[in-house]
This record gives C-alpha cells, structure tokens and sequence, in this order.
C-alpha cells in the first residue's frame, strides 16, 4: 500500500541553507528558490512537470508537507540519490517528522496505485520549493504563535490592568464613601456642637435672666420691708399719740366728772335750802324739771374689739342740726386725712390740664381697658396688674393723674352693676391690692373716692333733720342718690348701686396675696363692723350695706377672729335685726330675711362664690351672657 508521510525538511542541501532569512524581501526568496531548484535538477532524476507560479499573496492557513513515494520508486532510485535523500530525511532533518502514517488498503491494482503515485507526485511542485513553502508556513504560523502569544499577553495584560483599574476605582470608591462618612460625621458632630453652644448660650441667657429677676424680686422685697417698717414705725407713732389723746380724754372726763358731782352737790344742798325756805309757797313757784339729751358718744373701736357695741339708733329719735351725721371720732379723721390727700391731688391734675389734655385721654381709656378685662382667673389677675402698675408707672403721663384714673374707673365699676361684676369682684379686689402694694397712693385716693361715692364706707350715716335740709331731695343727694335728667333715681336703684359700692369695698379688704401687703385689709373690715354697730341706725340703707360687707368679708373675718366675730353677729341678730324688724316696713323684708339666714345658716362658714380664683384651663369655661354683660359694661364705661 502506499505509504503518507509528513517529514520535516532538513536545513540545508548540498551546502545550500533552506531556513529563510526572515527578513528577505518576496524577489530576494524567489532568485534564492530558482537557485536552489537548479541545483537540484542537476543532481536528481526528479523531472518538474510544471513550474510552481508562486502567488503574491501569503498562505494564511496551514498546510502540511505531503510526500506520497511508491515501493516501486524507491527501488528505481539509484542508488547515490537514495543514499543522498535517505540521509536528508533520516539524518539531517530536525524540521521533519513523520508526525501521521496512513496506511490504506484498497481494492484497485497495484498498477493503479502506481499510475497515480507518479500522477501525484508529477502534480506537485518540487522538493525545495515545498520546504520551503512548509519553513515559510512554519515562520508564519511561529509569527501568528508569537503574535498570539503577544495578544494573550497583551490581553492579560489589559485583563490584569482592568483588574487593577476596577481595584482602584473600588478603591477610590471606598476612598469616596469613607470620605463622604467622615463628612456626614463632621456633620453631626459639628451640628451637635452648634446645638450645645446654642443650648449652652439659652441657659446663660435663662440664668441670667432668672438671676435678674431674683435681684429685682429682692429689691422689691427690701422696698416693700422698709415701707413697712416706716409704716409699722408711723403706726406707733399714731398709737403713741392716741393713747396720749385717750389719756387724757380720761383725765379730762374725769375731771369733768368730778366737777360734775361737785355741781350736783352743791346744786342738790341749794334745793334744799330753798324748799326749807319757801315751804308755803312750794307748789305755786315749783318750776318744771328739763331733761337733757345726752348726745351718743363716738367709740373708739380697735381692731381688737371686744366689747358690746352701742345698740343702734332708731330714725324716730330726735336730733338737733349740728348732731346729724353719726361717726366715730377715730373713722371721722381718716376720712379727712383721705381726703386732703385727695384734693390735693385733684388740684395738682387740674394744674397739669387732666381735663383738656387729650393724651390723658387716651391714656385714661388703656387704663379702662385693663380694668374692665379683669376676670376672675389667676392669669388674668397677674397679667392685668402688671400692665396696670406699668401704665400707672409710665413717665409719658404724671403718676398722680394715672392714680386718679385708676380710682376712677375701679369705683365706676360699681355703676350699673350686673352679673358679671358679682363674679369679678374678688378678682377686682386682688388686682387692686397688687397695684396698691406698688403704689401706695392709689390705695388712699382709692378708699377716699370709695368714701366720696358711698357715705357707708366711711362708715358714716347722714341723720334726716327738717332743719339740716330744705327737702327729702337734698337728703337723698347727701347720701348719695343720684340724679339723672333733673329727676331723682329711684331707691331700689339706689340701694343696688349702695351694695355695689359696699361689695367692692368688702371684697378689697378680705383680700389676702402672697408677697403683697394689703394696705388696707381685714383689720380695717374689723373696724368697720363695730364703728357700724355703733352709730347706724337699723334701716333699709344701713341692712343692704351691712348684708353687701358681710357676704363679701364674712367668710374671711370668721377665719381670722373666729369666736369674736360670732360674738358680733350675736349683737347684729338680737340688737340690729329686732330694730329693724320692729319698723314693720314691708320693704325691709327681704333684707331681713337674707340677714337673718345668713346668720343663723352659719353661711359665713362657706367659700363665696368666685373668691378662689379659677386656673387657666378652668377661666376657658365662662359663658357667652357672661361675656356679653362685660362688654355692655365696657361700653358703659366710657
């Protein structure tokens, strides 16, 4: 069978080297080939059947060196030519390898075998050109290896670069997040530290401020205990001389009395003497006895009363023109002294134009404003007696005028009172006696112009004489009626308006503030219970004022005297009401009935309504009439 073989090609032949110089040019290799074909044509029984046109175009794929050589061949060969090829494929060839033997078995002659041997082998182009062409192919495929070799190392390469690329992007990227993180840390740290200074900076501010506020509660303090211990000072220096006064009084009713006696005796021994002498004509010159009215003497009533106090005085006694106001001495020159500090007052207002200035107006209506907003709430009692005392201490208006405002419009709540009044009054008397412990003055133009409005808060009461007055008209004048369109107002308005007044002044001297001083309180309520029983007679005036005073200061009167209080409430029930019911006049009734059941229900036991102040969530509850009747008030007060 024939035999396939593949066989490197040797290196050289006949001294000619076959490997090509790689940097040849195409001509350079194609003379080189000719050269070598000669050679081999000289030496070789090989014949070229025909020519190899060699292409200029590169083989780009790989063909192997095939070389088919019949039984019959080899033995034709002579000898020197088999010697010559045998050692070129046996010996020197290291290019050639019989890498693939096929050995076929075939059906056809061995004739026909070698009729296409030689037909093959006429074929092909001759021996050096195809080891050649096969150094050129194994050149180009060792190029191709290198370039691929450069190629998987370039690509490597650039796989190993990408890994490094993307190993630095993932680092630059953590590099980025780390560093975005220390910023979002900056952040909240440096966050934190500006709402620590911010914190730190509203503490100072709030210490500060607190520590502000405790220097100026201090020297409130201090103000308020050296007014008082001026005042306490005043006091006993007004007790010294009262008791000096009452001293002497005593020495001089002794006296008095003594001098008395002396004239009793000697007036006595005269009497006899002369019914001794004038026996007979006893009955003829007998003149007729005179008795002399002895006028009531004012007591002298101390805040800690505990005597019984004089029975009250009847409208049927009689009186002369210069015994027709009934008031205790003590009560008479506190009045008089309110009221020089009130005219005075009043005189320097009008000397600085309180009627024409129109600024004072506007000023007078602020202070009215605060005034007629009061409810009975804690919040609004210490808010409108900040803004008060602050308007009271404004420099743009005369501190005397802003008092005679205030005074006014704190008394005119009294006019026209409704609903609403009853339940503020407590409120009101708070709020005044946290503006008064500011400004002293206000209290005694306030309590003068009480006094001014409303003899009963004196207490003082105007007797009716028909010498004092030309007419019941100007009686009602002197004790305060009113007269609107030239008529007189009517009693039942009157005695509202009289209860009002007497409400107001209750409410303010029962009233108690923590770190204020009521300059005017209970002991003053104290006195003015017993200078009433004292010198008032029982009538509708005197049992509305005294039924007004009591529902608003009773229950804070028990509190602080207990036992001596019901002591004058015993004296009002058996001495006042018997009075009074003994008039049997028909509009009397009801205030006896409501005196009489205050007394005897113990009602002074119990908390009024409105004198504890309610809380902010409880003032939200007032009800719309409520607030309706304030701001008809407010209207009517201007």
């Amino acid at each position: 069978g024939a035999v396939k073989l593949q066989l490197p090609l040797p290196k050289n032949v006949d001294g000619v080297t076959l490997d090509p110089n790689p940097d040849w040019t195409f001509d350079a290799l194609l003379v080189e080939l000719n050269s070598i074909e000669k050679k081999l044509n000289a030496s070789s029984k090989f014949t070229k059947t025909e020519s190899r046109q060699l292409s200029a175009s590169k083989d780009n794929s790989r063909r192997a060196f095939v070389m088919q050589v019949s039984d019959d061949d080899v033995e034709d060969m002579d000898r020197d030519t088999r010697n010559e090829v045998g050692d070129h494929f046996l010996m020197g060839g290291k290019r050639f390898a019989c890498d693939e033997i096929y050995l076929s078995d075939s059906d056809q002659s061995e004739d026909d075998q070698h009729i296409e041997l030689q037909r093959d082998l006429m074929d092909k182009v001759g021996l050096v050109e195809s080891a050649l062409s096969e150094l050129a192919h194994d050149h180009q495929l060792t190029v191709v290896e290198e370039v691929r070799d450069q190629l998987s190392a370039l690509e490597a390469e650039l796989m190993d670069e990408s890994e490094k690329l993307a190993s630095t992007l993932e680092r630059v990227e953590r590099n980025a997040e780390a560093r975005r993180e220390m910023n979002r840390k900056f952040d909240v740290q440096y966050q934190r530290k500006i709402a620590e200074a911010l914190d730190d900076h509203l503490t100072t501010v709030q210490r500060d401020h607190e520590h502000r506020s405790q220097i100026e509660e201090r020297r409130i303090r201090d103000d308020a205990a050296r007014e008082e211990a001026k005042r306490k000072e005043k006091a006993i220096q007004e007790e010294k001389v009262r008791q000096e006064r009452i001293r002497a009084e005593a020495k001089a009713r002794l006296e008095a009395e003594r001098v008395e006696k002396e004239k009793a005796a000697a007036l006595e021994a005269e009497r006899k003497a002369a019914k001794e002498a004038a026996a007979a004509a006893a009955a003829e010159k007998k003149s007729p006895e005179t008795k002399t009215t002895v006028p009531l003497e004012a007591s002298k009533v101390s805040r800690d009363v505990t005597s019984q106090p004089a029975k009250p005085i009847s409208d049927g006694q009689k009186h002369s023109a210069g015994n027709i106001i009934r008031v205790t001495e003590n009560a008479q020159k506190l009045e008089e002294k309110r009221l020089t500090v009130y005219n005075e007052i009043a005189a320097q207002n009008e000397a600085l134009g309180l009627g024409s200035n129109k600024a004072y107006r506007k000023f007078e209506m602020e202070i009215a404003r605060r005034i007629k907003t009061i409810t009975g709430s804690k919040e609004t009692v210490r808010v409108k007696a900040v803004e008060l005392i602050k308007l009271i201490s404004d420099s743009t208006c005369p501190q005397s005028i802003s008092i005679a405002m205030f005074a006014q419009k704190v008394v005119s709540l009294c006019v026209n009172p409704t609903g609403s009044f009853n339940s503020a009054v407590y409120a009101y008397g708070r709020v005044i006696v946290q503006v008064t412990s500011k400004v002293p003055l206000a209290m005694d133009i306030l309590i003068a112009e009480l006094n001014k409005v409303c003899i009963f808060t004196v207490p003082k009461y105007i007797v009716y004489s028909e010498a004092a007055f030309q007419s019941k008209e100007a009686y009602y004048k002197a004790i305060g009626y009113a007269e609107e369109d030239g008529k007189i107002e009517s009693t039942d308005s009157y005695v509202d308006r009289l209860s009002a007044y007497m409400k107001l002044y209750g409410a303010l001297v029962q009233t108690e503030v923590e770190g204020c001083q009521n300059l005017h309180g209970l002991r003053e309520g104290w006195a003015w219970i017993a200078r009433f029983l004292n010198v008032f007679p029982a009538n509708l005036y005197t049992a509305a004022a005294l039924q007004a005073f009591l529902e608003m200061a009773g229950f804070s009167l028990h509190r602080r005297y207990k036992t001596q209080f019901r002591k004058l409430l015993d004296i009002i029930a058996k001495d006042f009401l018997t009075a009074l019911k003994d008039r049997g006049d028909a509009k009397l009734t009801k205030v006896l009935v409501n005196l009489r059941s205050y007394i005897e229900s113990n009602q002074f036991l119990n908390e009024p309504e409105g004198w504890r102040l309610r809380s902010s969530l409880e003032s939200h509850n007032y009800n719309l009439d409520s607030g309706h009747d304030q701001q008809y008030h407010y209207q009517q007060f201007y």
